[in-house]
């Protein structure tokens, strides 16, 4: 087996949302004498903030993201307004709600989205005070860029409107400090993974025995490895690469190594942006000419490493490096 394992991580990529406020019409008559475009028509607006995480401060923050527009309003809003930040029992006309999980925002991935607020361009769609959500478990620098995005929406601009880096659409962001995936009892979100194979290489007359290799590696991991991750992860054989979990290919050369052996990458998110994956996403494992008998091992150590197994004496008995020649292509998987 290759020590080598490529571990590919991505940051948090998530929807920043603003969703078309419906305007009652208003009044018949307006008689505020400033910036026609100021649809607040007032000067100054207050903004509060409530709920999230009881040991953060998210007053900062959300004084940031006001001092931000209130220098910048009049440059891209096209009116000049100054943010005034409130406590959450003042009289607002901003309501920042800091919550677990942002909810329905128009048509966005609820699951995805860190911010939503209404995009607000008339008087009458003014309904204070008005509610901007904004997702917890960022960073501070995140939670300030989510808070700029949400309150520019407030202001009238859109995804397709300038300053491009606080205005668009998606965002790279960071969360705090969270359990790598190696530590997790089951680093997948999910106990039920896709599994695709490819014996593109494997002569016809050996692919019957090659799956049956497979099959018993997804298998005992399936009952557990051993005690070594949960009982409840389960597999499924698919017919699709594209939307596998797991990829196993069993072939005669690869660019993933010279000589015979197997290599694996576990590919995956870093949302708190330390290095080390948080969650996997898929894992491939390539077996690389080695005989029928040896693929089952060579697939059961690289799911061991897709479960975030790292120390050899981590692993199952059984799939431990120092298993034999022979062990490795006995039928490993009947023992305890």
């Amino acid at each position: 087996m290759d020590s080598r394992v490529a571990a590919v991580g991505v940051a948090l990529l998530v929807v920043l949302s603003g969703c078309t406020a419906v305007t009652d019409g208003g009044p018949l008559w307006d008689r505020w004498e400033g910036d026609p475009d100021n649809h607040w028509r007032s000067e100054t607006i207050n903004v509060s903030y409530g709920g999230g995480e009881p040991d953060r401060a998210y007053a900062q923050f959300v004084r940031a993201a006001a001092d931000y527009w209130t220098a910048n309003s009049d440059r891209y809003a096209g009116y000049p307004l100054r943010l005034r930040v409130v406590d959450a029992d003042g009289t607002a006309d901003v309501h920042v709600r800091f919550v677990d999980r942002v909810g329905d925002c128009g048509t966005h991935d609820v699951d995805t989205t860190a911010g939503c607020a209404p995009i607000l361009t008339e008087p009458g769609q003014v309904d204070r005070p008005v509610e901007v959500r904004v997702r917890t478990g960022f960073t501070n620098d995140s939670t300030v860029a989510v808070l700029k995005h949400e309150l520019g929406h407030t202001l009238g601009l859109s995804h397709a409107d300038e300053p491009r880096a606080v205005m668009q659409p998606e965002s790279r962001l960071v969360t705090t400090p969270d359990t790598n995936a190696t530590g997790r009892e089951n680093p997948w979100q999910t106990d039920r993974l896709d599994v695709y194979t490819d014996y593109g290489d494997v002569p016809p007359g050996e692919r019957e025995a090659t799956d049956r290799q497979v099959r018993q590696a997804l298998t005992y991991f399936d009952r557990g490895a051993g005690g070594t991750i949960p009982e409840t992860v389960a597999f499924r054989r698919i017919d699709s690469r594209e939307d596998a979990d797991v990829v196993v290919t069993v072939t005669n050369e690869s660019d993933c190594r010279t000589g015979t052996g197997s290599c694996g990458t576990v590919t995956g998110t870093d949302p708190d942006g330390d290095g080390a994956l948080e969650r996997y996403s898929r894992l491939e494992i390539v077996v690389v000419g080695l005989d029928t008998e040896a693929v089952g091992w060579h697939v059961g150590r690289w799911l061991g490493v897709g479960f975030g197994l790292e120390a050899d004496s981590a692993f199952p008995p059984p799939l431990r490096e120092n298993a034999t020649y022979e062990d490795r292509r006995s039928e490993w998987w009947t023992d305890a």
